[in-house]
């Protein structure tokens, strides 16, 4: 029996739930005795050994990120959990599938464990109610002694961030595709609430439009290989004739080259691709797929030292983190492409 079914039951969040069963005294009475009675008739007894991390404070942290089997979030993950080890600490990692709620619910549980230090490692929400909940959360949290940092842009959130110049980077890549020559661009993008999703797109239509060259072909698909190659099924359908595609994360970018073998378009005799992040995998794509490459096993490192140093008054710190352009065989002037077009 799960602590979601428990909450299904009480009719309560999964965060409510999570602290009317750890005893948290935010939680109003009544709904307290709810979610213990649907506990009692389910038979659900809480996790033991998160029961024991409870009294481990001091050596526990806990990481929060979208998905971990994404390799974008495996690497800060690893650099996390390889500063963690350096300092004799505990890391939880919990994957929330971008899901605003799953967030919130995760923060709470470790809020109860007592938890050193919470990272948030990814993208915020263009969400007000996901601000609000997650500020009732990390607020006492904080009050209380907790620690708190997050990777990438989380617009409300007070809290230290290493920051990815996600826009810069963006618009450093138009630049350089832009200098091969080519002028018909076309994007596919994740979910617009994200604000990774935002700021790249922003920053590299800016670099466009400051070379005077319009962005005509934006297509939306999930922040994943699938979502990369259904948003590339999605632009051919649609009769685009770009001479390059960017996918705004690696991930998508190595779905849009299945898409296009797929459809016997040859990258990039047919048709140049571009990626951002530089995971490890592009690096081994035929042909290697030119990005933006971040540092992210490096990001994870900083993300724990700003969470583990003592608190710099009570303003939070912002460590950015620059991109590289890198330009690889995937992306190829124009002009030197064959008669075959999208």
């Amino acid at each position: 029996m799960t602590l979601e079914a428990v909450a299904r039951t009480a009719g309560v969040s999964l965060a409510t739930a999570s602290r009317a069963l750890s005893g948290t005294t935010t939680v109003r009475e009544d709904l307290r005795v709810r979610v213990r009675a649907a506990a009692d008739r389910l038979g659900y007894i809480p996790n033991a050994h998160a029961q024991a991390l409870a009294g481990a404070s001091n050596n526990t942290v806990g990481v929060i990120c979208h998905d971990v089997s994404d390799p974008y979030f495996a690497a800060i993950a690893s650099g996390v959990m390889r500063a963690a080890a350096e300092r004799d600490l505990l890391v939880m990692l919990a994957s929330t599938f971008r899901e605003p709620a799953r967030e919130v619910a995760y923060v709470s549980m470790l809020r109860a464990q007592r938890a050193r230090a919470i990272l948030l490692i990814g993208s915020g929400f263009e969400d007000r109610e996901w601000e609000r909940s997650l500020h009732a959360e990390l607020d006492p949290y904080t009050r209380g002694g907790g620690r708190v940092a997050v990777v990438s842009r989380h617009r409300s959130l007070r809290v230290d961030t290493v920051l990815p110049e996600n826009r810069e980077g963006a618009a450093a890549l138009a630049r350089a595709l832009l200098g091969l020559g080519h002028r018909d661009f076309a994007v596919l993008t994740g979910p617009p609430s994200l604000t990774t999703v935002a700021d790249r797109l922003a920053g590299f239509r800016e670099g466009l439009a400051a070379a005077g060259v319009p962005l005509t072909h934006v297509v939306e698909g999930a922040f994943t290989r699938d979502g990369g190659h259904a948003a590339t099924v999605e632009l051919l359908a649609r009769g685009a004739r770009p001479t390059c595609v960017f996918a705004v994360t690696d991930v998508m970018a190595v779905g849009a080259l299945a898409a296009f073998r797929a459809h016997g378009l040859r990258v990039p005799e047919d048709v140049s691709l571009a990626g951002f992040d530089d995971i490890p995998l592009v690096r081994e794509l035929s042909p290697p797929l030119t990005t933006v490459a971040l540092p992210l096993t490096l990001t994870g490192r900083h993300a724990i030292a700003l969470a583990l140093r003592e608190p710099h008054g009570a303003r939070s710190r912002v460590q950015r983190v620059a991109g590289e352009v890198v330009l690889r065989a995937s992306t190829m002037p124009p002009a030197l492409r064959t008669d075959r077009t999208l």
